[in-house]
């Protein structure tokens, strides 16, 4: 049942209206964090903290960039905003802290990202809470509209994306939309800058007004409301009635509360489910919903319906899996083949691995060491077969770097134009059988350019168990680009190795994904998201994300491979690295390579790409026949994780679970290629 006072689409609700009449009478903030302290004249103010909020995929990463000057590295797909982006901006002698939160649906949070948004408005700091939305939406995101209303938030709205609602013979009366909310509204278009100087207008004449709860909703809620409300302490973040209503429809969160006052709200909660048949959630979602339907009506028309664009058909396509899947195998063999592979582990790296480090810089590195570091040890750790600047800093810059570097170049092409997200949905029938959600493929796509990067980002995904399985799939069968180039070139002319190769990896990735899910505690992954609009790639933004994620590589990675040295001079000083190469003599000997492959599994942990030369090596000393490459090269991609993601494992999963997962994938490794070679040499094949 719904209150009938709030049915009628010609009539404002009550609440909403008062709200209108109180903005129109400024008054003093009563936020009681003041950002300017009036008694320390002589001190510089505090800076005052502007808020941006909204669903993913509604441009306020590029919002964000307008307000600050500042890029950060979120953008068209789900998941980039798990952390919070935080920049300055100077604005009439002021100084403003301008947060960017992540993608945010609703109030009552269903993933981490909502958590985390949730949590910065709870503080009570913001000074002002800009709340984006996509314009061509809008009647859909009115609804988390009412919800920062009825939270008391100090709020802006912003109609973003204005190009393309114009575009679609939509037209918004922002005006008359801003008298019915009480609080302004702006449109803008955040890749072009336009309506900037209006928001900035309103963010710095901004003043608040009476706080609204925005919507009246059925009388048995509205009492549950009451009575709940009664018990709660004030709270500089959001209202009593909006964490009243929050924990109505099953918000756990519960904290500072006492507890007999936690046991009086779950008794008021059981007295609502006994009168109310509907779930809370649902019935305060759908009221709020047809109060947003009604707002949305009142402002937005329509000039006929256009006929679908280029635009539209081309997601048509990106989207059908008979259409879509062509499509993505188009694009990772020019992206990734051609452009990565050809051009990034090709020209790139020789240029740096022969020129710079073998003819320019190593050369000096060797000079200085023998003149400066006479103890042999300590010279071999700086510039030994696996020094730090002829190992670690050489592998790090020149191999690695260009690869991944110019994975990150496709990657922003892909992210910029809005493909992405529509990989994710179509994948996402896929994964959920592994696991995953659609926004898995995020991860996994970026470990085909560097795993220790892909493993980090795993924790954008919104649970746990989504978490641990993206990273044993990356650590077990996703092989980085370093690897990848190197095994494409190593089986190039041996299409059937080829062919076996990859159907094993895709059959390990789906059967280890498959039993994953069945295996480990927690929920099925649930997927839902915004399609951004697909645009031709600008040239600046494509820049910026790749110079962002190579200085994230340089300060993350590098660290990382400087240690895998220190580990291998060490194990070499000890011993340790000559009794482990005997140690994997015999399951080498057990999956029918010859002993000599032993340290290429060894060197593979410290750098896969090693690991693959070296089976180069051994297939041009006429060692191994093709069938003894298919499996090493199966094997040696379902080894252990390098040292580099290992730590990258540790520090992202724990001790327990990295170890875990490397322990697993010890033995799994070897198993698999048992089989393989079991299979190729029981049937008599010949590759």
């Amino acid at each position: 049942m719904t209150d009938p006072s709030t049915t009628d689409p010609t009539t404002p609700s009550p609440s909403v209206a008062s709200a209108a009449r109180d903005a129109t009478t400024p008054v003093p903030p009563v936020d009681p964090v003041s950002p300017v302290n009036p008694v320390a004249s002589a001190a510089a103010p505090p800076p005052r903290r502007l808020v941006l909020v909204g669903s993913p995929n509604v441009g306020k990463s590029l919002l964000f960039n307008n307000l600050t000057g500042a890029y950060a590295t979120v953008s068209n797909y789900p998941g980039t905003t798990v952390e919070l982006t935080r920049g300055t901006a100077q604005r009439g002698g002021v100084e403003w802290e301008v947060i960017d939160t992540p993608g945010m649906y609703a109030l009552l949070p269903t993933s981490e990202e909502e958590r985390v948004g949730r949590a910065v408005l709870r503080e009570g700091r913001a000074d002002v809470v800009l709340h984006v939305v996509d314009a061509k939406n809008l009647e859909r995101m009115l609804s988390l509209t009412l919800q920062f209303l009825e939270a008391g938030l100090p709020l802006i709205l912003v109609l973003n994306v204005m190009d393309e609602a114009e575009e679609r013979g939509i037209a918004i009366d922002a005006p008359r939309l801003s008298r019915d909310l009480g609080i302004p509204v702006i449109p803008a278009v955040s890749t072009t800058g336009r309506g900037i100087p209006e928001l900035w207008a309103a963010i710095e004449g901004f003043s608040r007004g009476a706080r609204t709860h925005g919507v009246k909703y059925h009388r048995t809620i509205e009492h549950a409301v009451a009575e709940i409300e009664k018990l709660l302490p004030p709270h500089d973040g959001l209202t009593p009635r909006s964490r009243a209503l929050l924990l109505l429809q099953g918000d756990t969160d519960r904290e500072g509360l006492p507890p007999d006052v936690c046991a009086r709200i779950t008794d008021a909660l059981a007295r609502f489910r006994r009168h109310h048949s509907q779930p809370a959630q649902y019935a305060v979602a759908t009221q709020r919903q047809r109060m947003a339907s009604q707002l949305a009506a009142r402002v937005m028309t329509r000039a006929g319906r256009p006929k679908p664009g280029m635009r539209e058909r081309l997601n048509d396509l990106l989207i059908n899996p008979w259409t879509g899947a062509p499509i993505l195998l188009l694009a990772l063999y020019i992206g990734l083949y051609k452009f990565v592979g050809g051009f990034g582990a090709g020209m790139a790296v020789d240029f740096l691995d022969k020129t710079v480090f073998g003819e320019w810089i190593n050369p000096v590195v060797h000079n200085w060491t023998a003149r400066v570091l006479t103890w042999p040890p300590l010279h071999e750790l700086v510039a030994g077969e696996y020094g730090l600047i002829t190992l670690g800093l050489r592998y790090a810059v020149a191999i690695v770097l260009p690869i991944v570097g110019f994975f990150f170049v496709v990657f922003a092409i892909m992210e910029d134009t809005g493909y992405l997200p529509r990989l994710a949905l179509l994948i996402d029938r896929i994964f959920k059988r592994i696991g995953l959600s659609g926004r898995g493929v995020i991860p996994i796509v970026l470990g085909l350019g560097c795993d220790t990067m892909a493993t980090m980002v795993t924790r954008t995904l919104p649970t746990a168990r989504e978490r641990l399985i993206a990273t044993l799939l990356l650590a077990l069968a996703v092989p980085c680009s370093a690897q990848l180039g190197l095994i494409l070139a190593l089986l190039h002319d041996r299409p059937a190795a080829l062919a076996v190769w990859t159907a094993v990896l895709v059959l390990v990735f789906l059967l280890v994904g498959f039993l994953s899910a069945r295996l480990m505690p927690g929920e099925s992954p649930r997927f839902y998201m915004e399609l951004p609009p697909l645009r031709w790639p600008t040239l600046g933004n494509v820049f910026l994300k790749t110079y962002t994620r190579i200085v994230w590589y340089l300060k993350e990675v590098i660290p990382l491979f400087l240690a895998a040295s220190v580990l291998i001079w060490l194990g070499q000083l000890s011993g340790v690295f000559a009794w482990a190469t005997r140690a994997l003599e015999t399951p080498v000997r057990w999956i029918g390579l010859p002993a000599d492959a032993a340290q290429v599994f060894l060197f593979g942990f410290f750098r896969r790409d090693y690991g693959a030369a070296g089976l180069y090596d051994l297939e041009k000393a006429g060692a191994m026949t093709g069938v003894q490459l298919t499996v090493a090269a199966v094997a040696l991609t379902l080894f252990l994780p390098c040292v580099a993601q290992f730590l990258m494992n540790v520090k992202e999963r724990g001790w327990k679970q990295g170890v875990a997962i490397s322990v697993f994938i010890l033995f799994f490794s070897f198993t698999v290629a048992f089989l393989v070679n079991a299979l190729l040499t029981g049937l008599g094949v010949v590759l």
